[in-house]
């Protein structure tokens, strides 16, 4: 199936991203200006020492100069050794002297020449790590949501569901972004979620956010053609995932939901509701908005139906029942066919935000 406008998402996704992979969720990176006036101040600390030891025993070396060996002396045989280059002009004589430059001035040395490759040893070893994590990761990887598009919706959608964490268990961890933009998954790990960079109508980038073994799947694409394919891929890949998504124009959800998606909002319909209620009752506004706004004040939960609530009807729970969950139906709290609660029914209900 190919949609009108998707070759112009392809191409840009093409022209700004870098290869597809995986970024985990990374701490704040020091300066490199910094990193290189530490590593300098590192090695002349080094050399000052192996100088100063030189110096302290400089009766147990040889100048072929014939002259002593002072304090400069002893700075260019540090300097000298420590690189390597060992021109051999002034060399240890003594036994004490040898077995400083074997038990000392070696690991010294030693030291010193991993302090100037460290830049290289260092962009190795943070390789090698994040490759391995990237591999346990992906290993140890199960029932996270998959969040496609980190814009306001999206990053909405996050919020309100790392905001149940205390009744569901989200966890930041738990979360992977995909987004077009490279930059944007740069802010993402940043704050500490898992973010691919890539086009998720393709298949190869999903399956790089293992969508195959998501529970959730949210998808808050700016394009309601770009929502349609994205579906279609993502449902293709995981049959059992629960896949919501927004779309601009309501005509197109009914498409979305032929695609593959559980549920689907409509943004613009969903705004301009909230504001016709706004103008009619701006105290009904807040409250609306308080409701949809998980953590504050009131939230609106799915819970199911505890054994001391089967028989009853939803009135008579503690929690205010709004609608009930039946199967694949939902059912208002006043509908005759939820007089009764059954065990295997989900109640819609407010409840107090958690603290």
């Amino acid at each position: 199936m190919k949609l009108p406008g998707h070759d112009a998402i392809a191409r840009q996704a093409d022209e700004h991203l870098v290869p597809h992979r995986v970024k985990l969720p990374r701490k704040a990176v020091e300066h490199p200006l910094r990193q290189v006036a530490k590593r300098l101040a590192m090695a002349l600390f080094v050399l000052a020492v192996t100088a100063f030891v030189v110096w302290l025993d400089r009766d147990g070396y040889n100048d072929n100069a014939g002259d002593g060996v002072d304090l400069l002396d002893s700075l260019y045989y540090a300097t000298v050794t420590l690189s390597t280059t060992g021109y051999g002009d002034i060399t240890p004589v003594s036994d004490a002297a040898r077995l400083t430059n074997i038990f000392v001035i070696t690991p010294l040395r030693v030291l010193f020449l991993i302090i100037l490759v460290g830049t290289t040893l260092e962009v190795l070893t943070e390789r090698t790590r994040e490759e391995w994590n990237i591999n346990r990761w992906r290993s140890t990887v199960r029932d996270h949501t998959v969040v496609i598009g980190f814009g306001t919706k999206g990053r909405s959608a996050i919020e309100t569901v790392l905001a149940t964490g205390p009744r569901t268990g989200a966890k930041k961890e738990q979360v992977v972004v995909v987004d077009l933009s490279s930059k944007v998954i740069d802010a993402v790990t940043a704050e500490g979620y898992v973010g691919v960079a890539g086009d998720a109508t393709r298949s190869d980038v999903l399956m790089r956010a293992e969508v195959d073994k998501a529970r959730q799947i949210i998808i808050a694409t700016q394009r309601d053609d770009t929502a349609v394919l994205v579906t279609l891929t993502a449902r293709q890949l995981n049959r059992s995932a629960k896949i919501v998504a927004a779309v601009r124009e309501e005509e197109n959800a009914p498409l979305l939901r032929q695609s593959g998606a559980d549920a689907v909002i409509t943004s613009a319909s969903a705004a301009g509701r909230l504001l016709g209620l706004s103008v009619l009752s701006p105290a009904a506004g807040m409250v609306m908005e308080d409701l949809i706004q998980q953590g504050s004040g009131l939230d609106i939960v799915e819970r199911p139906v505890v054994k001391a609530e089967v028989g009853k009807g939803p009135r008579e729970t503690d929690d205010l029942v709004l609608s009930v969950v039946r199967g694949h139906r939902v059912l208002g709290y006043d509908d005759p066919a939820v007089a009764r609660l059954q065990l295997t029914d989900r109640l819609i209900t407010i409840v107090r935000s958690s603290p």
